[in-house]
Formats: structure tokens, C-alpha cells, sequence
């Protein structure tokens, strides 16, 4: 089934430009387009009429990148859960349908053109301390370490965050508190990630707060439009282990 769609687009050339929403019309969108092939559709439209394309983010396209971060009618990635962008289809809408789309807002997020923001900030959390810098020997010693299923679970699922920023862009107060619990707590939950837990948690959140995201208040919004589903638990665990912190380290609580 083919729909004709309004689309109300954000356009901004510049961080530095003022920006608004500029209103597309598009016939014979087809139901089984992902809606950034409809996007590619309205380009080509554009460039034949002369006119700037849309800036949009894009890799991958199988959910895995998240790259194609944007808000689709409100909500970060479209109305589908544990969806990015690239794998929602135009069959979620109907014909005729008005479509409001705009890019994630927040601080840490500068819009550097149209729908395209600028989240390195995200890349300096990691750089703070999201890794294992000590020596752990080969793949085969590290198997040789017995990890309790449990953790192991957790682990890999707090690892499945592809750092997209919709649990930024839901946020009310733009916090990425979830990105920064997931990416803590999947080494800090194996045994290879204890000898610098602390210094990890301690580094990363003081690099979260230095970029301007806001504070978690427990809205849960960030959960409803993760990708991978990652749970608000992950947030009760890395505070308990910042508290942690400041006591294997008195006075080094971050504020």
C-alpha cells in the first residue's frame, strides 16, 4: 500500500544558525520502506527540485550502529520499542499522516546541521575510563576465570547499549545517567574490571557531568525508548557503586 505523508523536518545549517521546521509532502511512500529510505526519497525529491537535502545520520541501517538517531513524532526513534530509526518501517504510519521529526535536544548534544547532532561527548565518557587498562593475559586465560552466570547475564546485556542517546533525547532532563550505567557496570560486574571499579565509575561520571547532561530524577523514560532494552536497574547499580567510591576513597564522591 503506497501513502502520501507530510513531513514537518527540522533544517538548521549550522550549530551556530537558527533553526526551524520546514514542511515536505511525499506521494506513493511505500508501506515496506524503512523510514530512512523514505528519507532517501525526499532527498532525491529535493536534489531534483534544486533544493539542500536533509542531514541525517546513517550507518549501518540494522541497528547496531546508532548512528540514525532522531525523534519521529515526540518520541526518540518512533513509536516501534527496542527499534532504532534505520528498522522502523513506514508501515507503522498511515496514509496521510503528518510526521513531525526533529533531532535529539540536549546540551551535551550540539545540533551541528538539520538532524544531525554532534555526540562525541559520549566517546569522552568512554575515553574517561570505559575499558580495562591492566594486563588480563590472553583470550585463553581470561576463560580461565570462572564468572557467575548472573553476572555474566548482566553483563552482556548492559554491553548490548550501542550508544545511540535516545535515552538522553527522552529524557526531561536530558541525563545520561543509562548510557553511562550501562557502559560502567558491564566491566565493573567481571572479575577482570574489579581491580579499577572505583577509579572507572569515578572517572566516568565525573566526565558525564562535565559535558552538560542533566541528573537522573527516576522519570524511566530512558528505558521505554532504549534500543536494547537496557533496564533503570543499571542506574541503582552505578550509584550504589559511586557510593562505593567515595568510601574505598574518602572524599572523591563526585558532586
Amino acid at each position: 500500500m503506497d501513502m502520501r505523508l507530510t513531513l514537518h523536518i527540522w533544517r538548521q545549517t549550522s550549530r551556530s544558525s537558527k533553526g526551524g521546521f520546514e514542511t515536505y509532502r511525499l506521494d506513493d511512500v511505500s508501506a515496506e520502506m524503512s523510514f530512512l529510505e523514505m528519507l532517501d526519497v525526499l532527498n532525491e525529491q529535493l536534489v531534483r527540485q534544486g533544493e539542500e537535502p536533509v542531514a541525517f545520520d546513517h550507518d549501518c541501517r540494522e541497528g547496531i550502529c546508532g548512528t540514525c538517531g532522531m525523534v519521529i513524532n515526540g518520541v526518540a526513534h518512533g513509536p516501534w520499542k527496542k527499534t532504532t530509526a534505520c528498522q522502523l518501517h513506514m508501515r507503522a504510519f498511515g496514509d496521510g499522516d503528518e510526521i513531525v521529526i526533529e533531532p535529539w535536544r540536549a546540551d551535551g548534544f550540539p545540533i551541528i546541521r538539520d538532524l544531525v547532532v554532534d555526540r562525541r561527548a559520549f566517546d569522552r565518557i568512554i575515553q574517561a575510563g570505559g575499558f580495562i587498562s591492566i594486563r588480563t593475559g590472553a583470550a585463553p586465560d581470561a576463560n580461565t576465570v570462572p564468572v557467575p552466570k548472573e553476572n555474566a547475564e548482566l553483563s552482556f546485556e548492559a554491553a548490548a547499549c550501542i550508544g545511540c542517546g535516545a535515552c538522553v533525547a527522552a529524557c526531561p532532563n536530558a541525563s545520561a545517567m543509562l548510557f553511562t550505567a550501562a557502559k560502567v557496570s558491564h566491566l565493573n560486574l567481571l572479575p577482570q574490571g574489579q581491580p579499577e571499579r572505583y577509579d572507572r565509575t569515578r572517572a566516568m561520571v565525573a566526565q558525564m557531568n562535565a559535558e552538560n547532561f542533566g541528573h537522573c530524577t527516576n522519570h524511566g523514560s530512558c528505558e521505554v525508548v532504549c534500543p536494547a532494552g537496557i533496564s533503570v536497574d543499571y542506574i541503582a547499580r552505578l550509584n550504589r557503586d559511586l557510593m562505593k567510591a567515595s568510601l574505598h576513597r574518602p572524599g572523591a564522591l563526585v558532586r
